[in-house]
C-alpha cells in the first residue's frame, strides 16, 4: 500500500507537468484545429531558458534565494517562450492559416526539427545538469520500513499548476479574451464578422500555451535537475497523447489526461516493467479511442453544412 501511495504522489507530480503542456495543444486545436508539433520542442526551448537564467542568477549575479530566483527564471522564461512562440506563429503557421490542411501540420514539423536541431547546435548534445533549486523532503508516515515521502519540489509543482489552472480557467471563462477564444472555437469567420479580431486572438492563444509550457519546463527542470536537447520530444508526444485522451479542444480534459498518464507512467513502472511504461500510456490511448473516440472528456465533432 505504501509503495502504490508514493507512485500516485510521483505520478500526479508529472503529470502535472503534462497537463501544463497539454494545455497548449488543445487550445491551439480547438480554435483552429491544428495539432502544433512544434509545441513539445517549445517546452524544451523553456527548459533551456530556465537553466539559463537560473545559472546567471546564481552563480554569476550571486542571488542567494533561491525561492526569488525560482520567480524570477520562471517569469523570464515564460516571457522570451510567449515572444518566440509568437514568431513561429507569424512566420510559420499564419501565412498557411487558409492553405490546405496539412500545410500548418508539415511547417509545425519542420519547425519542431528546427528548434531541435538549433538547441544541439547552441547548447551542444549532452545532458545539462543545474545545482539542485529544492532539497527538502518531508515524512508522511513510515508501514513496514517503507517511507511515503513528498518532497517540497513536488509541493510546489501541485500549488504552481492548481494557481495557473484557475488563473487561466478565469480568463477564459470571464474575459474580453476568453470570449473572443470561445467564439472563435465555434466559427471563426462568424467571430470575424462580429467584431473579434482573429488573427489576434489566435496569436494571444499560441502565446498562452507557450507561457504555460515555460512554467512546465522550469517545473520539469526543477524536478529532474537536468534538461537535453530531446527533451522536447517524449514528454510532447504525451502531453499530446493526454490531450487526445482526455478530448483534444477540451481544457478540463487536457489536465485529467496529463494526470492518467502520468499515473499510468508511473503504476506501470512499479508494478510491471519499467522498460514498457510508455507503451502502457499509449496502449490505454488506443483503447480509450476505439470506444471512446472524442476522449474522455470531449465533445463529438459535428460536421458543419
Amino acid at each position: 500500500m505504501e509503495v502504490f501511495l508514493q507512485q500516485v504522489i510521483n505520478g500526479v507530480t508529472i503529470g502535472s507537468i503534462y497537463g501544463l503542456i497539454a494545455i497548449g495543444y488543445t487550445m491551439v486545436y480547438g480554435i483552429i484545429g491544428m495539432v502544433n508539433f512544434a509545441h513539445g520542442d517549445v517546452f524544451m526551448v523553456s527548459a533551456f531558458f530556465a537553466l539559463i537564467f537560473f545559472l546567471v542568477l546564481t552563480s554569476w549575479l550571486g542571488l542567494a534565494s533561491i525561492t526569488v530566483a525560482l520567480i524570477l527564471v520562471m517569469v523570464i522564461s515564460m516571457v522570451l517562450t510567449g515572444l518566440l512562440t509568437w514568431a513561429i506563429e507569424r512566420v510559420a503557421y499564419a501565412p498557411l492559416r487558409n492553405s490546405f490542411r496539412l500545410a500548418p501540420l508539415i511547417s509545425a514539423i519542420g519547425m519542431s526539427i528546427s528548434l531541435s536541431n538549433f538547441v544541439q547546435v547552441a547548447q551542444g548534445p549532452r545532458n545539462k545538469p543545474i545545482p539542485p533549486m529544492v532539497q527538502d523532503t518531508f515524512t508522511l508516515w513510515v508501514n513496514s520500513g517503507y517511507p511515503v515521502t513528498i518532497s517540497l519540489k513536488q509541493i510546489i509543482i501541485w500549488v504552481v499548476t492548481v494557481l495557473l489552472l484557475a488563473a487561466f480557467w478565469y480568463v477564459v471563462k470571464f474575459t474580453s479574451l476568453g470570449r473572443a477564444q470561445r467564439a472563435c472555437e465555434q466559427d471563426r469567420k462568424m467571430a470575424g464578422l462580429l467584431g473579434v479580431n482573429v488573427d489576434r486572438t489566435i496569436s494571444l492563444t499560441f502565446v498562452i500555451g507557450a507561457a504555460l509550457a515555460a512554467v512546465a519546463g522550469t517545473l520539469y527542470l526543477m524536478y529532474y535537475g537536468v534538461v537535453h536537447f530531446a527533451d522536447g520530444f517524449t514528454p510532447g508526444v504525451k502531453a499530446f497523447t493526454a490531450a487526445v485522451l482526455g478530448g483534444i479542444g477540451s481544457l478540463p480534459g487536457a489536465v485529467l489526461g496529463g494526470l492518467l498518464i502520468g499515473l499510468i507512467e508511473t503504476l506501470w513502472a512499479q508494478y510491471v516493467s519499467a522498460d514498457y511504461q510508455n507503451v502502457a500510456a499509449f496502449s490505454i490511448l488506443v483503447v480509450v479511442l476505439i470506444f471512446m473516440p472524442q476522449g474522455l472528456l470531449g465533445r463529438p465533432e459535428v460536421e458543419k453544412v
